[in-house]
């Protein structure tokens, strides 16, 4: 299954870079010399305006990388470790020294995202939600980066409403009393994160977990420890 989900988003990636300018493959020559297995991914700065988007990225940051084939360490337990100890803020996690990350924590890399575009804007007839991130993957011995990447993701529930302007009316109606009960952003989040460690040429390179398959077992497994 997980294969399958790389396969289909490179094969999308594929579709649509065809219809434009060929992405240059990403230099992943730090990234092959270092091998990172574990990440850490701090809480992302958030430079949009709605204050939900950090928690509700952190929540759909963890199973891409995972999938990916990294050991991630549990973020809510790392976010409360920071706040623990007097940071309060993302910014002021983001300035703490890598090496003191690695002295305390010992993660072979740390994920430094910042959000810069969220949530969802509402027009005339219509509303649109939007995830736009960009994020830097730091070796922890070295602090070489390794990978870097962004992906922004445009959510528009009406795009295909081929109805008219009436349509489009009550398309824009029924999404705004829709949105007052469901949102959409930890879809679109979990996709600009599908998307960014998996795109085609820029994406993250398989870690070491990437083939293992887990059998279905009665009894829930030990997490895997880093290396």
């Amino acid at each position: 299954m997980i294969k399958l989900t790389r396969t289909i988003v490179v094969i999308l990636a594929a579709l649509t870079l065809s219809a434009c300018v060929t992405v240059e493959p990403y230099d992943y020559t730090e990234l092959l010399a270092k091998k990172p297995t574990s990440i850490l991914v701090l809480p992302p700065i958030n430079n949009s305006i709605d204050v939900n988007a950090v928690p509700i990225y952190l929540s759909t940051v963890t199973k891409p990388l995972a999938e990916t084939g990294y050991y991630v360490f549990p973020v809510s337990i790392v976010n409360d470790l920071m706040v623990e100890n007097g940071l309060s803020s993302p910014a002021e996690m983001h300035d703490v020294p890598v090496s003191k990350l690695n002295e305390i924590i010992d993660p072979d890399a740390v994920l430094y995202v910042t959000i810069n575009d969220w949530g969802t804007k509402y027009q005339v007839l219509s509303s649109t939600t939007i995830v736009d991130v960009s994020a830097r993957l730091v070796h922890t011995d070295t602090e070489t980066l390794l990978w870097d990447g962004s992906s922004r993701v445009v959510y528009d529930p009406n795009a295909s409403n081929q109805a008219g302007l009436l349509g489009a009316l009550v398309g824009a109606v029924v999404g705004k009393i829709m949105s007052n009960k469901f949102d959409a952003s930890p879809g679109v989040s979990s996709t600009a994160n599908t998307q960014l460690f998996n795109g085609l040429n820029t994406g993250l390179l398989p870690g070491p977990y990437e083939s293992v398959v887990v059998e279905p077992s009665p009894v829930a497994p030990s997490p895997v420890a880093p290396q």
